[in-house]
């Protein structure tokens, strides 16, 4: 019997094998029609004053700032190299060598900034203060993540560090390690996985992209919307924004424990054992370049959430 899951053969990144059309690109489009969906609840149920052709316009002012900032941002802290320095031309064309390519590396956080200064500059446009643009986002969005992570799922891509829970999974794509590695000869002798010595094999790995679903799409909506958000009229513009960084940026923190680290930067903060291998979870004190974004984001939230509460108590 075997120990782990093998990545299922009959899930493919396209959804027909003679059209380029991609599973990735559906979640997306499956994420930006459930934002607009609570949106519309919410202005149905006057909590903003927003027609739906105002939430269709929020929203695609928010898109268009997430694809910007995502795409900066991955180019920015996650390339690693000079490349797009040199060619920023390339840094939005979605073909390479003849063929469409998408763009390759978008970061969530670079998303974030990028949908928040959209939001913002959507708030001077209608002359509805931020906060209340910001909340209003932030309880529709958590439950489109949950459409992307499932996306990077069936891409087979963002998958988490090698374990040996029964539930790891080996994903097709995912680099091999040789036997030569000491730690590699014992994951496998754990797995029951056959090796000769020196040979390279693909070894299993949390399926962290659905960790990412379940806590920063699922969980995270489920508090958000039904938590935080009935208590609305009775708290300060921004709280909503204030537990959404909280809130995802310590789920995400955790998750990234889980999650294999950009092979090109590794650790940025490097203070536990085993920070030259990558591929395993050894110590809380490594910290990924991911896990200083969601620290921001926690810091940012809490510092949000006491101005917000100073100010109304001071009104």
């Amino acid at each position: 019997m075997a120990m782990y899951i093998s990545f299922p053969s009959w899930i493919k990144p396209e959804i027909f094998s003679f059209l380029p059309i991609r599973w990735y690109g559906l979640m997306y489009i499956l994420a930006f029609a459930t934002a607009y969906l609570f949106i519309v609840i919410q202005a149905k149920n006057g909590e903003i004053a927003l027609t739906r052709e105002d939430a269709l316009d929020l929203v695609m002012w928010c898109v268009v700032g997430l694809i910007l900032g995502a795409r900066l941002f991955s180019v920015l802290f996650y390339d690693g190299t000079a490349y797009y320095l040199t060619h920023p031309h390339l840094i939005f064309w979605p073909f390479r060598n003849g063929k469409f390519v998408g763009l390759p590396g978008m970061s969530y956080h670079g998303g974030l900034f990028g949908a928040a200064a959209g939001g913002w500059l959507y708030s001077k446009k209608k002359r509805i203060p931020f906060l209340e643009i910001a909340d209003t986002v932030v309880y529709s969005v958590p439950l489109g993540y949950t459409f992307g992570r499932l996306g990077n799922f069936i891409n087979g891509e963002l998958f988490g560090r090698v374990s040996t829970k029964p539930w790891a999974m080996v994903f097709p794509d995912a680099p091999s390690f040789s036997t030569n590695y000491e730690w590699v000869r014992r994951i496998a002798d754990e797995l029951k996985i056959p090796y000769e010595l020196g040979q390279y094999i693909n070894l299993p790995r949390h399926p962290s992209q659905l960790y990412e679903a379940l806590f920063e799409g699922v969980l995270l909506f489920f508090f958000l919307w039904f938590v935080i958000r009935p208590k609305r009229r009775e708290k300060p513009a921004g709280t909503g924004l204030a537990w959404y960084l909280i809130g995802y940026g310590t789920v995400r923190f955790v998750i990234e424990y889980f999650r294999s680290p950009d092979e090109h930067l590794g650790y940025i903060i490097a203070w536990g054992r085993g920070s030259d291998t990558i591929a395993l979870f050894q110590s809380v004190f490594n910290i990924s370049m991911g896990q200083i974004f969601c620290l921001i984001m926690i810091v940012l939230g809490v510092a949000i959430r006491l101005i917000t509460h100073y100010r109304s108590t001071k009104q």
